[in-house]
């Protein structure tokens, strides 16, 4: 759902932000402001402060900054869509109707949401019926209760080809189509008749943020099917990486509790439950995303990852930490708890119970712990060489957070433990930014980006300069899709020189799937400099990117991008000549993403689920065209 931005500025003028922050944040009027503690880290001299004539609160111990919507964001756990409609409903406002496209789109995923819900009661009702006996004995086996077990709402799929298929043909408001654009149905390349996907499973109903049915994982009940767990296809209602298992449930015990806790499986999270850990959640089937972290990071700022006790659990709790590397951002970062090897949380929490879960919850081991230990696991550190190789390897790594205050304290922090570990005399060499040779090279930055940029004509063609290198043997030049990476590049310049966007369109701008890593740490910087700047202007904005250490890196989206950004994102164009140019590039990045997506199953033999997105996808490029060729007329 798309909102004006008339109409998010109407939603800030009827509420004061003292209104909103107030129902979290004790306040106390000091003439025109008001103070309190913030809510975003631990202090215990007030340094949070809101203001009501400039709309906005600021906290100026760790730099937390924003308006009415920002706060709800952050301390709610909603999606953007339900904050705004939640402000919306509190200002007594209606929520604009949606264009003919939205609507139609709506139309479908209603529907579609209507369709997961009648097969969610049919796998409920297979369950208690006589053929579910085999799953009842299953539930009975792992010690679930009744109340659990209708409080995640599980189910049974027969096994049969078309079980469920009849049953909800048998539905005047169900159609055959509809159940295969939701997952439930298999529709065979060789025009064969459709089928059940799942089949002789307990079913897992997977909800999103507002506790609709949004897809389903299975778990066998063979010992001879091919996969032990089963999850639905991607689908215009499941997107995986950006979910996480019992989401709605534990949203608030997690603010509670003021923790949430981050399990491997399904029934890992429903026995934490069933023991009295409401707060657990879990990935849906792959390796935590970056999606899913910032997710947790809405619940709570400290989830606690826990991990099986062995070398898997080992492996995907190194792989979380370093997804997590980039985005770590101040007040914000992960906790890790490792359990017996052998023991999963489900298993622990019910043979050794609640009391020793808790426990171990308390020897919880903080990021940088276990980033340090994965580190120096690994070869001997006794030779100069070996040394110096595994300093290299800690500034490497630690190069990765984009954050400088974090990557500063983590530098500080390393050498101390390098310090520890070598003994004696030793003095570390892992400190990244010499500020001597860092000067320097932002004075240099500075002067190259100002002979690339002239004020007058916008971007324009600067000489090269020699100490940038090769530019397409940069990461920023290397692509598999050009078009694309222009079109990543063109949105980076456009907010570079008008940073007025962000007002607008920051949330767009946040969520953007970049291809390029590069152009993607350039973006979480944007970001990080907007949250704390409300009034952004392109030339602070220009000299807090050089302060970050990301001057070289704007040089080359500079001298890449100039020949496709010069034509519109000069300053000569005017604020509506800029905006319409801005949602038409985005649409058109938009789909660039989406014949991408589409091209890479054009080489590979498709399987079910592959065909069935690759179906979901050309649909909704057409879609998207015809909205682009409509627009263009």
């Amino acid at each position: 759902m798309g909102f004006t931005p008339d109409f998010l500025e109407e939603i800030r003028n009827r509420l004061p932000v003292s209104d909103v922050v107030g129902r979290k944040v004790r306040l106390t009027r000091k003439g025109r402001e008001h103070t309190g503690l913030c809510p975003f880290h631990n202090e215990k001299t007030p340094s949070f402060t809101v203001n009501d004539e400039k709309g906005f609160y600021h906290c100026f111990g760790c730099g937390a900054h924003g308006d009415v919507i920002n706060f709800t964001l952050e301390t709610e756990g909603l999606s953007f869509p339900e904050t705004v409609e939640r402000l919306a409903g509190q200002a007594g406002l209606e929520i604009p109707k949606q264009t003919p496209y939205d609507q139609k789109k709506a139309k479908v995923k209603k529907s579609l949401y209507d369709v997961m819900e009648a097969v969610t009661h049919w796998f409920e009702s297979q369950l208690v019926a006589q053929a579910g006996a085999e799953g009842r004995s299953y539930i009975k086996q792992r010690g679930l209760t009744k109340e659990t077990v209708k409080k995640f709402r599980l189910g049974f799929a027969p096994n049969s080809k078309n079980a469920l298929k009849e049953a909800m043909l048998a539905r005047d408001e169900i159609t055959e189509e509809m159940l295969i654009e939701a997952g439930m149905l298999i529709k065979p390349d060789d025009g064969a008749e459709s089928y059940d996907r799942f089949r002789h499973r307990i079913m897992f109903p997977i909800t999103d943020r507002q506790g609709r049915v949004v897809a389903f994982g299975g778990r066998a009940l063979s010992s001879q099917a091919k996969a032990k767990y089963l999850n639905s296809p991607e689908t215009p209602l499941f997107h995986k990486g950006r979910l996480l298992y019992n989401l709605s449930g534990a949203r608030k015990a997690a603010f509670e509790k003021g923790r949430l806790l981050v399990a491997e499986g399904y029934m890992d999270v429903i026995g934490l439950a069933q023991a009295g850990f409401p707060e657990g959640v879990a990935p849906l089937g792959t390796a935590v995303t970056e999606d899913q972290i910032r997710e947790m990071w809405r619940l709570t700022p400290e989830p606690m990852m826990c991990f099986d006790g062995d070398k898997a659990g080992q492996r995907a709790a190194i792989r979380v930490v370093d997804r997590s590397l980039p985005l770590l951002k101040p007040g914000h970062s992960l906790k890790f708890v490792y359990l017996p090897e052998g023991e999963d949380p489900d298993s622990y929490v019910a043979g050794q119970g609640a009391n020793a879960f808790e426990n171990l919850l308390s020897e919880g081991k903080p990021l940088a712990s276990v980033l340090w230990e994965e580190l120096i696991s690994k070869g001997d550190h006794n030779t100069p060489e070996q040394r110096a190789g595994l300093e290299q390897k800690i500034a490497r790594v630690l190069n990765d957070i984009q954050d400088q205050k974090i990557r500063g304290y983590y530098e500080n922090d390393f050498g101390r433990r390098l310090k520890n570990l070598f003994g004696g005399d030793f003095v570390p060499e892992i400190n990244l930014h010499d500020q001597s040779f860092n000067q320097q090279n932002r004075e240099n930055q500075q002067k190259n980006w100002d002979r690339g940029f002239n004020q007058k004509r916008g971007f324009s063609r600067g000489k090269e300069e020699k100490s940038i290198g090769n530019l397409n043997k940069t990461k920023i030049g290397k692509s598999n899709n050009s078009s694309l990476l222009d079109r990543e590049r063109l949105i980076i310049l456009t907010v570079l020189e008008h940073p007025w966007l962000l007002e607008q369109h920051e949330e767009q701008f946040a969520t953007f799937e970049f291809e390029s890593e590069e152009l993607d740490k350039v973006r979480n910087e944007i970001i990080r400099i907007a949250s704390r700047d409300s009034d952004l202007e392109k030339d602070r904005l220009r000299h807090q990117m050089l302060e970050a250490g990301l001057g070289q890196a704007i040089e080359i989206i500079f001298r890449q991008g100039v020949l496709t950004a010069q034509n519109f994102t000069g300053s000569k164009s005017s604020r509506e000549e800029t905006e319409e140019t801005w949602k038409h590039s985005i649409e058109l990045f938009q789909l660039a993403k989406l014949e991408q997506e589409i091209a890479s199953y054009g080489s590979k033999d498709l399987n079910e689920e592959d065909y069935a997105r690759l179906q979901a996808l050309k649909e909704e490029h057409s879609a998207s065209l015809k909205k682009l060729t409509e627009v263009s007329d």
